[in-house]
């Protein structure tokens, strides 16, 4: 715990010292707020790249599930290659996350979590429901795109995940990764840092976002004896196509990958979890569109595409995003 809070401490402080060095003009915000970009809920399976306006609050549902019925082996291959068990894996995760604009530049936010499983491990069931990891998130955009050439919006990304799950005696469900696609990806009831770059362009009527997120995992404890899981990267490419402006109707190609390393950042030998590595691809597609310019909803899922030492799943998720802004006028990020 102190080494998680140690280094989080290092990585937010120097953030927010030079937050206020190296931000975007009010002219270079002022050309992006007049630029092509309707309202819309967005990507569902990355945070929104640009941030929140300041004073400007988002309150997320999202709810996310999972169904697992057979397993990559220890080559990267296609889902007709899987395997039936060793593990079958039904959950159901939903999660309240929250962001807020304290400037033009930063972003604060956080989230809460349940998790409801039913899962078969060699032959034995299990059934559990209980609270999920807790995470909180600082996002500093330093470079925001410029619709008139082709810089795009440039975002750093840091969180802190804290093993809520554990503290409330939760179970964890077997592979106790996060599923493909979710954010916080550490495992069920460990503390986490993730540290991101996001980026993304407007290109009327597509609009194509990216990121690429390092998750450490704290050392655990079994047995008496400490336990160093391999740290994990989440890749995230996404293409939006909005067909109508007033309404925010579109449609997303969402690609994600999570990959499980055999190393650790902070050079550890891997002693626990999947010491050979893991890797999970999968593609989503999504639809979006706007209730009103309050309320927000994107339905997707995300079907696993290949994967190496994994679970085979489908991820169906919805998520409703509530705007607030004391104007009265929601901006789009």
């Amino acid at each position: 715990m102190h080494l998680c809070v140690g280094i989080t401490l290092l990585l937010l402080l120097p953030t927010a010292s030079h937050a206020f060095d190296w931000v975007p003009t009010d002219g270079e915000i002022k050309k992006y707020r007049q630029s092509w970009n309707p309202l819309s809920h967005g990507p569902v399976l990355l945070q929104a790249v640009d941030t929140q306006p300041k004073g400007q609050l988002s309150v997320r549902e999202f709810l996310f599930s999972q169904i697992g019925e057979s397993s990559f082996g220890n080559r990267l291959s296609i889902p007709t290659d899987s395997k039936n068990g060793p593990v079958h894996l039904y959950q159901l995760s939903p999660s309240i996350n929250s962001a807020y604009g304290l400037t033009n530049h930063i972003e604060l936010g956080g989230a809460v979590s349940m998790n409801s499983f039913w899962a078969t491990q060699n032959g034995q069931g299990t059934i559990s429901t209980g609270f999920g990891d807790t995470s909180l998130v600082m996002k500093y955009r330093p470079i925001i795109q410029d619709p008139g050439g082709w810089r795009p919006s440039l975002t750093h990304y840091t969180q802190v995940v804290l093993p809520t799950s554990r503290w409330a005696n939760a179970e964890k469900p077997p592979g106790g990764f996060s599923p493909l696609g979710r954010l916080p990806s550490t495992r069920f009831g460990e503390y986490g840092l993730t540290q991101g770059l996001m980026t993304r362009k407007n290109l009327e009527p597509i609009r194509i976002s990216a990121a690429v997120f390092y998750t450490y995992a704290a050392p655990g404890e079994s047995g008496g004896r400490n336990t160093y899981t391999g740290d994990v990267v989440n890749t995230r490419l996404i293409f939006e196509h909005i067909l109508n402006d007033r309404t925010g109707f579109g449609y997303n190609i969402e690609v994600s990958t999570l990959h499980g390393l055999t190393w650790r950042a902070d050079g550890h030998e891997v002693n626990a979890g999947q010491k050979n590595g893991f890797t999970i691809i999968g593609v989503e597609p999504a639809l979006q569109w706007n209730f009103s310019q309050n309320w927000l909803v994107a339905v997707g899922c995300q079907f696993t595409v290949a994967g190496q030492n994994a679970v085979n799943a489908i991820y169906p998720n919805l998520s409703v995003f509530w705007f607030w802004d004391k104007s009265g006028k929601i901006v789009m990020r």
